[in-house]
């Protein structure tokens, strides 16, 4: 009865993989403006013209991002000492 082969030495990999990799890009997430436009499925030229966009607008004019030239088209204005949150 012989001995038993020994299994092949596995060496221990140190250090950091992904080292002198550059930076995977990180993915951009919709803002709540961006959701807004999709669920009413409008294009940009059709942004000045919804009715919807504008209610929501005019909701959350001082909470969300909204485009600045959407507003100005609009003309609603933004209360800049507002510090209310969400209700």
């Amino acid at each position: 009865m012989g001995i038993p082969p020994a299994p092949p030495a596995t060496t221990r990999k140190r250090g950091n993989p992904n080292w002198g990799r550059p930076i995977p890009p990180v993915r951009a997430f919709a803002t709540e403006f961006e959701l807004q436009v999709r669920q009413l499925q409008l294009t940009r030229r059709m942004y000045t013209s919804s009715r919807e966009l504008r209610a929501w607008c005019e909701q959350n004019r001082n909470r969300l991002y909204i485009p600045e030239w959407l507003l100005e088209e609009w003309g609603i204005t933004v209360d800049q000492n507002f510090f209310g949150a969400a209700a």
